[in-house]
């Protein structure tokens, strides 16, 4: 049968219909090139050759994927080692985010520490009074592993001494052959002090002493050049919990007495850092060194509370280093007010005040006692002996302090001369004590009013006071 070609949809049109299904109409008249027959494959087959090829393809795939797993993988070429530099922090197991100079970890309730100071060259002068260049370490190599205690102490031993300054007593240390170092309190007042070392006794020039940093530098005489000497550290490498070693003269005359104890925390006292320990520092412990498990200095022991247990302070290494490179800190406040203000403590100035104040009280009871056996000859003699008196103060006697203040009489049956000068003796001893208690309150601070207070209290105001 003939059949035509849509020449909108490519359908075989049959030859007696002249509309394709798409809608497209045959023209009138016009004739249409004969499809030729398309040859196709029996009905159900024609898709069976490409399902089998296919199918085909699939298999072999697989059946390689199958193979390419069992056989083993090829060698990889050894990869060249690439160089790793050593990193400090893996070999530490205490290394950590909290390491040394993190003030979160030092300083819980303080203001960061300001970065320490660079070390001078050797080529700066030193400050007056100290000879060469200031060191901020000893010469030779620092000890880097840490050692026995034992060690640690043997070797530090040799580089400490008792100083003896006038009626003071304390502890210093060698950091030069002919330098040593203590605290300023040791040394306050005097211009030469007397050491006393392991292999002998020698005597020191007070040659730098700085009361803010409490911390003295001695220029010794006849030093052996090979005089054992101490190295100073600084405070941004120690941590909190790590292990030191107070050695010093406790209470003066023990020499060479050896504490063990922790950092408990490092604290600001004002313009001073003090390092907080609980190895135990007795008076004579002042002015020794403060040493770690290195051997190295890390403090200048200073103080330590009374009140507390476990509680002591000492000076940190840097400021010792800062001295001797001629940086002074200010004069008008201690390590010890600093510490005072810190725990709320009275400073050094309130607690001479308050102990000015206590001795007045105490003069001042002394006074009253006496004053009342002179009320009692007083009223006994003064009836016959008194016919003037001008009294300006609590006790009716103070008018024998005043000039012509008494006129005796001349008829009395007692002899009135006589009692008037008992009487004057012992007015005039009690002036003396009260006037000498008056001028050392006065020297201690003590306010004019809390002394007025005290004579009233005791019935001893007098005006001539």
């Amino acid at each position: 049968m003939s059949a035509w070609e849509c020449p909108s949809c490519g359908r075989r049109v049959p030859g007696r219909v002249d509309e394709c299904r798409c809608g497209y109409r045959q023209p009138p008249g016009e004739t249409f090139v004969e499809a030729p027959a398309a040859t196709s494959a029996p009905r159900g087959t024609a898709g069976k050759p490409l399902a089998y090829v296919a199918l085909g393809v699939i298999l072999a795939a697989a059946a390689f994927a199958f193979r390419t797993a069992l056989e083993p993988a090829p060698a990889q070429p050894p990869q060249p080692a690439v160089a790793v530099a050593d990193d400090p922090a893996a070999d530490d197991p205490d290394a950590d985010a909290d390491a040394p100079g993190d003030s979160g970890d030092i300083f819980p309730d303080l203001a960061p520490l300001p970065a320490a100071p660079p070390p001078a060259p050797l080529s700066q002068p030193a400050p007056s009074g100290v000879e060469g260049p200031a060191p901020s370490a000893v010469e030779g190599p620092a000890p880097s592993a840490v050692e026995g205690l034992e060690d640690i102490v043997a070797r530090t031993l040799p580089a400490v001494v008792s100083i003896t300054a006038g009626r003071s007593r304390g502890t210093g240390f060698f950091i030069r052959p002919d330098t040593v170092l203590t605290n300023a309190h040791v040394v306050q007042g005097q211009t030469s002090v007397q050491l006393q070392a392991r292999d002998g006794a020698y005597s020191a020039r007070v040659a730098t002493v700085n009361t803010g940093y409490d911390l003295a530098v001695l220029s010794v005489t006849g030093a052996s050049p090979n005089q054992p000497t101490l190295q100073l550290g600084s405070v941004n490498g120690i941590r909190v919990g790590q292990e030191v070693v107070a050695i010093g003269s406790a209470l003066g005359v023990l020499s060479n007495t050896v504490t063990r104890g922790i950092i408990s925390a490092v604290r600001r006292a004002g313009a001073v850092t003090l390092i907080q320990t609980d190895a135990a520092l007795n008076p004579g412990n002042s002015g020794g060194p403060l040493v770690d498990r290195r051997g190295i200095v890390v403090g200048i022991n200073t103080l330590g509370q009374r009140a507390a247990e476990g509680v002591a302070f000492a000076v940190a290494s840097d400021h010792a280093s800062q001295l001797l490179n001629g940086q002074l800190a200010a004069q008008s406040a201690t390590p010890l007010d600093g510490l005072n203000r810190l725990t709320g403590a009275p400073s050094e100035g309130d607690r001479r005040r308050q102990q000015g104040e206590q001795a007045y009280r105490q003069v001042m009871e002394w006074a009253s006692r006496n004053g009342e056996q002179l009320d009692m000859q007083w009223t006994r003699y003064a009836q016959t002996c008194v016919t003037r008196s001008t009294r300006s103060g609590d006790r009716p006697w103070f008018a024998v302090l005043e000039p012509n203040g008494v006129t005796i009489s001349a008829t009395s049956i007692y002899d009135c001369e006589q009692w008037l000068s008992s009487m004057r003796t012992s007015v005039a001893a009690i002036r003396a004590e009260v006037l000498k208690a008056a001028e050392v309150a006065r020297q201690a601070g003590v306010y004019p009013g809390v002394l007025r207070d005290l004579r009233r209290q005791h019935r001893m105001d007098w005006t001539g006071w």
